[in-house]
């Protein structure tokens, strides 16, 4: 065996030695670096102003020790450490480069000071190989929810690897139905949900590095559920040749087809939208759409959404009874229109009806037992229903009478005056009239009787019937009594000369008159006026229009009325 040179020895030496007297100088007691890289051993030893007898610095691994370099007077490096060691003499430091796994092990360093005590250090260094290329690996992505599961695995190169899982930003730990194994590279989901989509990458790391997996999505199938259905427009009512869209939607994946039932019934039609143009009456009733997924093989359908289509109200009317409105009798009015589901609120003269009147057949018929004259006016009646209406008009007047009927006009006339009675009667319609004089018809058809009257002729009991065609009633007036005053004229007119005589006897009569007022009569020597004439009851004065005649006289007497 070949003796080991004196300063090894030495070096050995004063390292045993210290182990007692300067242990401690290597702050860092525990080191990781990575293959290919480098690490410096720092000492705490403050450069003393003599320089070291020694530096020498060791490494054990597996139980056998290795000189990486002995400083004294000169250096001495040992194999394998050539041109990858940097020795700090001033502090005892050490740089070791180009490291690779076999560098793992204890460092320890021994310093000896000049005159002084061997100062010591230890260390421990690991080195791993840095993690890369981590990739996942799932076993299947075609997954289908509740029904599936999957595993995922996670490789990379590297050494001394740990693992962590993300599902999004969110790290996944074992729980129930998640399960973590190899080592933590493996991740296995059973009964996949939705939300076990990813994406999933895994986080590889030592103490020397960290990479991350690409992320992984994973496709799982699901549903359909909380299938919906919207009409547009939404309305409680639509009218008869409108357009509605149905459109149904569902959480769906891959998406779901789509299949249309009205009242349970499946149609033809298919896809997420359902067109109803010119929507006809029989096209109501409940629609509903059901959801397919081909991959989970699952249904669902929407819940019912009732379409009620009516026929716009038109051609309001109304009709009454064939008989003709009398009071007293029973009428109908009927109210009609075109249309659906209508109802009629029925009005009179523009107010509610009152309680009395009678409605029949939902409002249809409006029925009066025993009209009243009250009754008459304008009805009305409005037909509508949800999306439309209309209103009918009719004008009923009650027949009645006739009744209170009377004569007016003077009961006392003159020869040659013109005489005018009136009949009226309250009667609907307007009464035609018949007039009598002393039982005698003697006027028909006019409600006035009119004539210049004559003579006695013309006085008696007159009176009036009048008759409503409608009703068939009569009813006569009673007695209306007239008298005649003065004589009858004459039967034939006077011939020209007795007209002539007339005239000048009437002349002569006159001249007479004149002459007899010439009485004169004297009192105190004053003339004093007579007055010929008197006043007849009637208050007309008859005479040559003179009212007063003078003469002279004592006294006034009176003259006879000529």
């Amino acid at each position: 065996m070949d003796s080991l040179p004196f300063h090894y020895v030495l070096s050995v030496l004063l390292t045993i030695a210290g182990l007692s007297h300067g242990a401690g100088v290597i702050p860092d007691n525990l080191l990781n670096a990575a293959v290919g890289g480098s690490v410096t051993f720092n000492t705490t030893v403050t450069p003393p102003e003599k320089p070291f007898v020694s530096v020498s610095w060791t490494f054990t691994t597996n139980g056998m020790t290795t000189n990486i370099i002995t400083s004294t007077s000169s250096d001495t490096v040992g194999p394998g450490y050539q041109d990858r060691i940097t020795l700090i003499r001033s502090t005892g430091s050490l740089e070791l480069r180009n490291l690779a796994l076999s560098d793992s092990g204890e460092y320890r360093v021994s310093i000896v000071p000049d005159g002084g005590v061997a100062l010591t250090g230890d260390s421990r260094l690991d080195i791993y190989l840095p993690a890369s290329n981590v990739v996942v690996t799932p076993n299947t992505t075609d997954l289908s929810e509740f029904n599936s599961s999957v595993s995922l695995s996670c490789s990379s190169s590297g050494s001394s690897l740990s693992f962590l899982w993300l599902n999004g930003s969110s790290e996944v730990s074992a729980s129930e139905g998640v399960l973590i194994g190899d080592g933590g590279s493996t991740l296995t989901i059973v009964s996949v949900t939705r939300y076990d989509e990813g994406p999933f990458t895994c986080q590889v790391s030592n103490p020397v590095s960290n990479a991350k997996s690409d992320p992984v999505s994973l496709s799982i199938s699901f549903g359909p559920e909380n299938t919906n259905l919207k009409l547009s427009p939404s309305k409680e009512y639509y009218e008869e040749g409108s357009n509605i869209s149905l459109s149904c939607s569902t959480e769906s994946r891959p998406a779901a087809l789509f299949h249309w039932a009205l009242n349970e019934d499946l149609l033809s039609d298919t896809g997420p939208e359902l067109r109803l143009n010119n929507i006809q009456m029989r096209q109501s009733g409940n629609y509903s759409c059901q959801a397919h997924n081909s991959k989970t093989l699952r249904y669902q359908t929407s819940q019912p959404s009732l379409v009620t289509v009516l026929e716009r109200i038109s051609g309001a009317s109304i009709t009454g009874s064939t008989n003709r409105p009398v009071e007293g009798n029973s009428v109908n009015l009927t109210c009609d229109a075109a249309g659906s589901v209508p109802t009629r609120e029925w009005r009179k003269d523009g107010s509610p009806l009152n309680n009395d009147i009678t409605l029949h057949d939902e409002g249809r018929l409006l029925s009066f037992s025993a009209l009243k004259r009250t009754d008459s006016g304008e009805y009305s009646c409005k037909v509508s229903n949800p999306i439309s209406s209309e209103e009918a008009k009719y004008k009923m007047d009650v027949n009645y009478g006739p009744e209170s009927v009377k004569i007016t006009g003077p009961s006392e006339i003159e020869v040659d005056q013109t005489l005018e009675l009136t009949c009226s009667a309250e009667s609907v319609p307007t009464a035609s009239y018949i007039w009598r004089l002393n039982g005698t018809e003697i006027l028909r058809n006019s409600a006035v009787f009119t004539k210049t009257v004559t003579g006695d002729s013309d006085s008696g009991s007159y009176t009036c019937q009048a008759m409503n065609d409608v009703t068939g009633n009569t009813s006569t007036s009673g007695i209306h009594r007239l008298s005649v005053k003065g004589k009858s004229a004459p039967s034939q007119g006077l011939s020209a000369g007795a007209i002539a005589g007339i005239t000048i006897a009437a002349l002569l009569v006159v001249v007479g008159v004149v002459g007899g007022v010439g009485y004169y009569m004297h009192k105190n020597g004053k003339l004093q006026s007579v007055n010929l004439f008197k006043k007849k009851s009637n208050g007309n004065t008859s005479g040559n229009g003179h009212d007063n005649i003078t003469h002279r006289g004592d006294q006034v007497k009176s003259i006879p009325n000529v």
